[in-house]
C-alpha cells in the first residue's frame, strides 16, 4: 500500500473525512516532519480510527483534552477512536503514524477479539492516550516499527505482519487497562462533549460575528462554564480559539485561493477590516498575510507530492 504524506481534510466538526486505508484492508501509514512554524500545527481532530504514532526524531507537545504528553525520540502514543487530539512541535519532529479501523484486528463486530477484548478497550473512557516509553515499552515500540515498515515498505505479505504487530500491542493496552475495562465502563466524558460542540459551533460559524454567549449556548452551559471548559481541555479561552482559528482558516485560503484578494479572504474568515485581519496574522505567523502568500505559498506547492494517490487526509 506504501506511504502516505500526511495532510488533514477536516469537515466543520474536525473529523477526518478520508478513510484510512481502503475497505479490505483499513490501516494506512503515515510519515512527516513538523516545525513549530505555525503552519506545521497539527490542529484539534478526531477520527473513528485508533491511531499509533512514533517520533522519529525531536520533540512534540501531543495534547487530549485535558492531557498534555511530551514526547521525544523513541516514544510511541496510542489513541483511541473519537478522542480529540493535535500536537505542537518542540522545536521540531518527524513522526510515523499508523491509523487503523479496529475491524483490522477484530475481523467482525462478533469476534472474540471484538466482544472480549477490542469493543470493550475502545468502550472505555479512561483510555483515551497512552504513551508507550522508548525504554520502557521496547517490544510493543518494536511491534510498531515492524508493522510500519512492512506497510510503508509494501513488502510481500505485509497484511500478516501489520496484523500481527498492531494486535500485540493492542493485547497490551486490553492488559494495562483490564482492571478497569472488566467494570462497567463509564458514561461519555461530559467536557468532551461540550468540546465537540463548542467547537462544531465555532468551525461551523467563524465567518460570523461570534460571540462567548453564542458558543456557550451550543453546549447548553454558561459562559462561565464555557471558559472554565476551554481552559481545562484546551488550554485558551473560547475567544482565543476562535481568533486563532480564523487566522488558520486565513492562511490555508491564501495558500488555496490565490486570487483572491487579502480583503476579501479577511472577511471570509469573520475579520472586521483588513487591517485587523493583518495584525492578527502577523503575531501568529510573524509575517504579513502578503508575505506568507509569496514566500510560504510556492514552498509548499513544491513540496507536494507527485504520486497521486498520497493521501490529502491525515
Amino acid at each position: 500500500m506504501g506511504l502516505y504524506v500526511c495532510n488533514l481534510n477536516l469537515d466543520h466538526e474536525k473529523k477526518q473525512l478520508y478513510p484510512h486505508g481502503t475497505a479490505s484492508f483499513p490501516c494506512a501509514a503515515y510519515q512527516r516532519l513538523y516545525s513549530d512554524r505555525p503552519e506545521h500545527v497539527i490542529p484539534w481532530h478526531w477520527h473513528e480510527e485508533w491511531e499509533i504514532a512514533y517520533v522519529v526524531s525531536g520533540a512534540l507537545k501531543f495534547q487530549i483534552p485535558a492531557k498534555s504528553f511530551p514526547l521525544t525520540q523513541g516514544d510511541c502514543i496510542a489513541v483511541n477512536s473519537n478522542v480529540l487530539h493535535g500536537a505542537v512541535a518542540a522545536p521540531e519532529y518527524e513522526l510515523q503514524s499508523l491509523v487503523f479501523h479496529p475491524r483490522l484486528i477484530t475481523g467482525s463486530s462478533d469476534s472474540a477479539f471484538a466482544i472480549k477484548y477490542l469493543s470493550p478497550l475502545s468502550a472505555h473512557t479512561p483510555f483515551d492516550g497512552f504513551v508507550l516509553k522508548g525504554q520502557e515499552h521496547p517490544a510493543e515500540i518494536s511491534c510498531f516499527r515492524q508493522a510500519f515498515e512492512a506497510l510503508s515498505q509494501d513488502t510481500p505479505g505485509f497484511e500478516f505482519t501489520v496484523r500481527a504487530a498492531l494486535s500485540q500491542i493492542c493485547y497490551f493496552l486490553y492488559q494495562h487497562f483490564k482492571p478497569e475495562a472488566s467494570q462497567k465502563t463509564a458514561g461519555p466524558n461530559p467536557d468532551q462533549i461540550r468540546i465537540r460542540n463548542m467547537l462544531e459551533y465555532i468551525h461551523t460559524h467563524f465567518p460570523e460575528p461570534v460571540t462567548l454567549p453564542d458558543i456557550a449556548r451550543a453546549a447548553d452551559i454558561g459562559e462561565r462554564e464555557a471558559l472554565r471548559c476551554f481552559k481545562r481541555n484546551i488550554q485558551l479561552s473560547p475567544m482565543q480559539y476562535l481568533l486563532k482559528y480564523r487566522v488558520m482558516q486565513g492562511a490555508d485560503l491564501l495558500l488555496k485561493e490565490r486570487g483572491t484578494s487579502i480583503s476579501q479572504i479577511a472577511l471570509l474568515c469573520g475579520f472586521d477590516s483588513p487591517s485587523h485581519f493583518s495584525k492578527m496574522f502577523r503575531r501568529f505567523y510573524d509575517c504579513s498575510p502578503k508575505e506568507y502568500r509569496n514566500a510560504v505559498c510556492d514552498d509548499c506547492m513544491s513540496a507536494l507530492p507527485e504520486q497521486e494517490d498520497a493521501c490529502p487526509a491525515h
